[in-house]
């Protein structure tokens, strides 16, 4: 008989603080606490170095930090899902220190012009953009599903965390010793992470992930193709498009506010963004709650609210103590719309496309905030710092209000754990990897009066074939015996059939399978025929 848990154990897994129970997710978050920490510090520097020049050219050091994940994004998600994402986290790891150690270096000698900082720390945004997928992707395995959630939100609370003592400290640091610390700090930052990484031996079925015969064009069509075909994630994606526009104003225009609106110093500035970080870590102890409360669109409505209302104070409050009071809900807020929309895709995503899919959601925030930064800058030129702040927290408004038409939901349920439930096919001869394409072919009979009901359902299997490798689909009626019913679609290989036999499939998939084949005429089966391009001769094996 299965035991029950106590009462105080089940209280224990729906603690927010869960995960830090798994000893490798807890040395990785306090490793990655003190690299965010550095690299808020570096951010300040950077920042700083430049608040001199114009608004448009202080604003491309987020654009220059954010814009490699719209370069890299897709491929790191490729690379992610077929090399080890061990192997990468660490050679990323060492990259950044590089880069960090450089940029130090050129500091303390007074050769760091805005050019090469620009430069550099586009190079460190490369190294966060193919981080990213495969540190996403590796969650899964250090903590168990149901604790995903409390893990996306553990995240943020690290980076918030970070962003609560980062700015201050290399504000702090800036005004006492100079650029080039905070930078050197920064590099070293990263052999915490590089530590635990090396020690860390992860399962070996999750270690190296099957390496398909597809090349890289045809993988990123593949995660492409999922996430055109999985309705949930499109919706995440969706929601998070419309929160950044409006998000990314505070990080782009804050140095800008603090100096020319506040005039505050570089110790001031590093305080408002504590402030933002204190608020952050603060909602981490109460968004369990909020969430009980509101639910998932609660949330995003009424974080888009709280946004709206600090940018407006931002634009019209010259006090800096009130300045740093107004940003400590945008902290929470932040906080709470980022682990709502994180969590929800990471439990979307199967793990054969998991990295991929991250990889288009990252790009999406990431490439959001880098694209708008330079807008917002452009704007404050135009019409002045505290128009361009309440147009922005109009749009703010806007993502609040188009909630309740585009809510965060997914009405046909998700179950991604992978399901091998489809039998192998009884070919008479074996084909090679690449032959193909293949066309595969299921008879079905329906009776009248479930040929509708048949129908509707069968669209979910549609987008499932689609979501799994189908390049084209389509459902036929036979016009000489109109309860025959022909599905058929196209797979580009046989590699790629077979990877939807044995890896692609999901419970969710099974389902909506069951669920159509459940109107079939009592006692009959599918028919199912794989049929092979024989447009060059026939297809013959010995």
């Amino acid at each position: 008989m299965k035991s029950t848990p106590p009462p105080s154990a089940l209280a224990r897994t729906d603690s927010p603080w869960a995960p830090l129970a798994a000893r490798v997710f807890r040395a990785l978050w306090i490793a990655q606490l003190v690299s965010n920490i550095g690299s808020w510090m570096a951010t300040v520097g950077a920042q700083w170095l430049l608040v001199g020049h114009s608004a448009a050219l202080v604003t491309l050091v987020q654009t220059a930090s954010s814009l490699p994940v719209v370069l890299l994004a897709l491929p790191s998600g490729v690379i992610a899902d077929r090399l080890d994402r061990r192997s990468v986290l660490l050679g990323a790891q060492f990259a950044m220190l590089t880069v960090s150690g450089a940029l130090a270096v050129l500091a303390f000698t007074d050769a760091l012009s805005p050019t090469l900082l620009l430069a550099l720390t586009f190079l460190l945004g490369c190294g966060t953009a193919v981080m990213g997928p495969a540190w996403q992707a590796i969650q899964p395995e250090l903590v168990e599903r149901r604790l995903l959630g409390q893990a996306a939100a553990l995240g943020a609370v690290n980076m918030n965390l970070a962003r609560a003592v980062g700015p201050a400290l290399g504000g702090v640091l800036v005004a006492a010793a100079g650029v080039g610390w905070v930078f050197a700090f920064n590099a070293a930052s990263y052999l915490g992470i590089a530590a635990v990484l090396l020690v860390w031996r992860h399962p070996a079925a999750a270690a190296a992930p099957p390496a398909a015969s597809e090349g890289l064009l045809d993988a990123l069509h593949a995660g492409r193709r999922y996430v055109w075909n999985a309705p949930g994630v499109r919706r995440v994606l969706l929601r998070t498009l419309l929160f950044i526009p409006g998000g990314a104003a505070l990080w782009a225009l804050l140095p800008l506010t603090a100096s020319r609106s506040l005039g505050l110093g570089p110790g001031g500035y590093g305080l408002l963004l504590g402030a933002v970080g204190a608020g952050a870590v603060a909602g981490a102890f109460v968004l369990p709650r909020i969430g009980r409360v509101l639910g998932s669109n609660g949330i995003l409505a009424a974080g888009a609210v709280v946004f709206a209302v600090v940018l407006a104070a931002l634009a019209t409050v010259p006090v800096p103590w009130l300045v740093a009071l107004a940003l400590l809900p945008a902290g929470l807020a932040w906080i709470a719309v980022l682990s709502t929309l994180n969590a929800a895709v990471q439990t979307r995503l199967p793990g054969w496309v998991r990295a991929r899919g991250l990889a288009v959601y990252l790009l999406v925030f990431q490439g959001g905030q880098a694209l708008m930064a330079p807008l917002w800058g452009a704007v404050a030129e135009w019409l002045g710092m505290g128009a361009c702040l309440l147009v922005a927290g109009g749009a703010m408004l806007l993502s609040a209000f188009t909630v309740r038409r585009w809510p965060l939901r997914d009405p046909e349920g998700v179950d991604p754990a992978p399901s091998d439930h489809w039998p192998s096919p009884p070919l008479v001869f074996e084909p090679g990897e690449s032959d193909g394409p293949v066309l595969i072919s299921v008879v079905y009979r329906v009776p009248a009066e479930r040929q509708r009901l048949f129908t509707e359902r069968m669209r979910r299997v549609a987008r499932s074939r689609r979501r799994t490798g189908a390049l084209s689909w389509g459902l036929y009626q036979d016009g000489h015996d109109p309860e025959r019913f022909i599905e058929n679609y196209l797979v580009s290989s046989w590699a790629e059939h077979r990877a939807q036999h044995h890896v692609r499939l999901t419970a969710m998939d099974r389902r909506f399978e069951e669920e159509a084949r459940a109107l079939l005429t009592p006692g009959t089966a599918p028919e199912v025929t794989h049929a092979f391009d024989a447009s060059i001769g026939p297809f013959i094996r010995p």
